[in-house]
């Protein structure tokens, strides 16, 4: 730089640090890592449905990776699981009387049901597994729960298509009808619901970390307390708490695709009503419960 155009830059520079901000650019800013409202949550939310889905498709399917037959096993292991159950409590306990086409029966209760726990066990580990994204990045914290759970009902895909070929081909069949067709809406009202409840388990994990050790045991209680391998009705004979039973969302779900695939009936109008309701509840519940403590979730613990 030549001595004649030094006093020129340097007055350039005493130019640009005598500038001041006005107050409508101050109040236009805002603090790193605060919460935004509800609608500016969601928008941005919006903006990020791209990546949540590229995320959720990248990481399905993928738990299988490494081993020899691959995502053979998403199929293999719950027919594998059915297999045990049947011996156990469909030979040597006898919870198969009275229920029709008890294989089947079986069949999608342990086929099925996992994927509702893992809504509670994988969701207590997405912020977990994602801190160095939240500390690296900014984004809604939202995202995590949303791609884990969208990568969650993909690896559920597979194993609904084995059920269906397995109540087909197994006796006493249960051949296709139109009433398959049921199958969408329930899995996405199931979707909705695991996801409300993702948001849920991850809030409280986050704060009290001990919870991923307990989630297990809760969600075990949940298994045998939704009529996975057995009917209500053979060992409760209370008329209202078989009413209160009816409304475990999970065995809500297991019934109704039982209603659809096994017994070619359309589920009554209460249990549509009723799953509706959790997986509009939980979602609208847990995602407001979760936006609550978005600042939280990137804190060193």
């Amino acid at each position: 730089m030549s001595e004649g155009s030094f006093p020129a830059w340097l007055e350039r520079v005493g130019a640009w640090s005598s500038q001041t901000v006005t107050e409508r650019q101050l109040a236009a800013l805002s603090p790193v890592g605060t919460r935004p409202s509800l609608p500016v949550y969601l928008a941005r939310l919006w903006q990020r449905r791209h990546f949540i889905w590229a995320d959720a498709r990248a990481r399905a399917l993928g738990s299988q990776r490494g081993t020899m037959l691959g995502n053979v096993w998403l199929i293999a292991k719950p027919m594998l699981d059915a297999l045990v159950f049947f011996v156990i409590f469909g030979v040597l306990l006898q919870t198969s009387r009275g229920i029709e086409n008890f294989i089947g029966y079986l069949i999608i209760g342990v086929t099925l049901f996992p994927a509702l726990q893992r809504a509670v066990t994988g969701g207590a580990q997405v912020i977990h597994n994602g801190r160095r994204m939240i500390r690296g990045f900014t984004f809604p914290r939202a995202v995590l729960p949303v791609a884990y759970t969208l990568r969650s009902a993909i690896d559920t895909l597979p194993s609904l298509i084995a059920v269906l070929i397995l109540v087909a081909v197994t006796p006493p069949h249960a051949w296709p009808t139109w009433r398959w067709l049921l199958i969408i809406p329930i899995f996405i009202l199931q979707f909705l619901f695991s996801l409300g409840l993702t948001f849920v388990v991850a809030r409280i994990t986050t704060l009290l970390p001990d919870m991923r050790n307990i989630w297990p045991f809760l969600t075990q209680f949940w298994f045998y307390g939704s009529g996975v391998f057995f009917s209500y009705e053979r060992f409760i004979d209370h008329p209202v708490v078989l009413a209160f039973m009816d409304w475990n969302p999970g065995y809500l779900i297991l019934t109704m695709y039982r209603d659809c695939i096994l017994y070619a009936t359309v589920p009554d109008s209460r249990s549509w009503t009723i799953l509706l309701m959790w997986s509009l509840g939980m979602l609208v519940t847990g995602f407001v419960f979760f936006w609550v403590k978005e600042e939280s979730y990137g804190a060193e613990r």
